[in-house]
């Protein structure tokens, strides 16, 4: 069975500082996501421009969250532990777009 590739795309709410997401990021969120059995990895980005325009970038942040066995991501996020980083995440990011892919790779090849 092939993987699932998760891109979440977001801005921060009003007020919420740049410093105080990333801080639980790192000490919150990617490691209780990477723990997780149903993902091979997780990586966070801030953008940090448009290639070839001027202008801001339409998202500040993106996860890309590498799920190996996407029923099991679902369990997992009921999980007490988990449903903390949840609720915490919505604190910040201002209407996150998930967006679920496939790698064309695993069907060209």
């Amino acid at each position: 069975m092939a993987s699932t590739t998760l891109i979440v795309l977001f801005n921060l709410k009003p007020g919420v500082a740049p410093a105080d997401y990333e801080r639980f990021a790192k000490e919150m969120d990617i490691p209780t996501v990477k723990r997780l059995q149903s993902v091979d990895d997780f990586r966070v980005f801030r953008a940090s421009g448009l290639f070839g325009a001027d202008g801001p970038p339409p998202f500040q942040y993106v996860e890309v969250i590498e799920v190996n066995y996407l029923n099991g991501l679902i369990e997992e996020v009921g999980n007490p532990e988990v449903g903390k980083v949840v609720a915490a995440f919505r604190d910040y990011a201002d209407n996150p777009v998930f967006i679920m892919s496939d790698e064309l790779y695993v069907f060209f090849h």
